[in-house]
């Protein structure tokens, strides 16, 4: 079970959407609304925050996404028992909200819309609320014995729209280049063949880098955006284990040199990765030094 948060201003955009009889739309539960029409259900919302006015983003929107494999699994009441526990977990509570089941996609889902103006006038935080969630829904998947899926991987890329296609294609691309390269020159040159571009944020006025932005077909997103493991610092931490990886296998190479021969596949490999790792790191003095590795008996030219 994954959970998808936003945050706005007004109620009508979103509880037209969760009512969309296109939809197959089935209105499961609901609290300190009066359901007479969608626009009694919308008034009821406007209604409440007139309590809280200094409020500026009332609506809470939050949809539950189960795993296609838990279709036999889920039916409507325990989805109904999941909302509850989620809600209450995320201190979303003494406040309005409805529950809207779609039927539009292959695997089940829901979408809740609240008040973050609670009954009494007070605001529902939503302070981390997307950390919040994602242990959230761990908990609750395990505790229902649901089916964990593997994250992107298991996307099917046919069926997303914009901007979502885009993300996951830069998504893929970061996936398979980074493992590669030892320096952000790498990256860069790496993504730009996939036409994707790099630009870099700075704090202030100075040098210091806080941030990376990925673009595509006119789209931009922060590295974290993308995937958690594609911010900035985390993707220096990689490029960090991998440059220890490679300097790891160049001190094996080396005490291998006098227990058996070196063949030209394992020299010219190594060095190979010593000269993408140079680019980033002493590349002169390294490659310099290459040419001295004698030739012992069983090298072969």
């Amino acid at each position: 079970m994954i959970a998808k948060i936003v945050i706005g201003q007004g109620f009508k955009g979103v509880v037209n959407y969760i009512l969309d009889k296109s939809k197959g739309t089935e209105l499961l539960e609901s609290e300190g609304v009066r359901l007479k029409s969608t626009e009694t259900i919308i008034q009821s919302f406007v209604s409440q925050t007139e309590m809280n006015p200094r409020l500026k983003n009332p609506v809470g929107h939050i949809s539950l996404n189960f795993s296609a494999q838990d279709c036999d699994k889920i039916n409507s009441e325990l989805m109904v028992q999941i909302s509850r526990e989620y809600m209450k977990q995320m201190g979303i509570s003494d406040t309005q909200y409805i529950i809207g089941r779609h039927y539009d996609k292959e695997h089940p889902h829901l979408h809740i819309v609240f008040n973050r103006v609670d009954n009494y006038g007070n605001t529902i935080s939503d302070r981390n609320d997307r950390f919040r969630s994602e242990k959230i829904c761990k908990e609750l998947t395990q505790k229902y014995n649901l089916y964990f899926a593997l994250g992107k991987e298991n996307v099917k890329e046919h069926r997303l729209r914009e901007p979502d296609k885009t993300k996951y294609e830069i998504y893929y691309s970061l996936k398979t280049i980074i493992p590669q390269c030892h320096n952000w020159d790498q990256i860069i040159k790496g993504m730009k063949e996939q036409n994707i571009d790099v630009t870099f944020k700075f704090k202030g006025n100075t040098k210091e880098i806080q941030g990376i932005i990925f673009n595509k077909n006119g789209y931009s997103f922060n590295g974290s955006k993308v995937d958690r493991q594609f911010s900035f610092s985390k993707i220096n931490y990689q490029l960090k284990i991998n440059n220890d990886q490679l300097l790891r296998e160049g001190q094996q190479l080396k005490n291998n040199q006098n227990e058996q021969p070196i063949t030209m596949n394992v020299l010219g490999d190594f060095l190979y990765k010593v000269e993408k790792y140079d680019d980033y790191n002493k590349k002169k003095e390294e490659m310099n030094n290459a040419p001295q590795i004698k030739r012992r008996k069983g090298f072969r030219m």
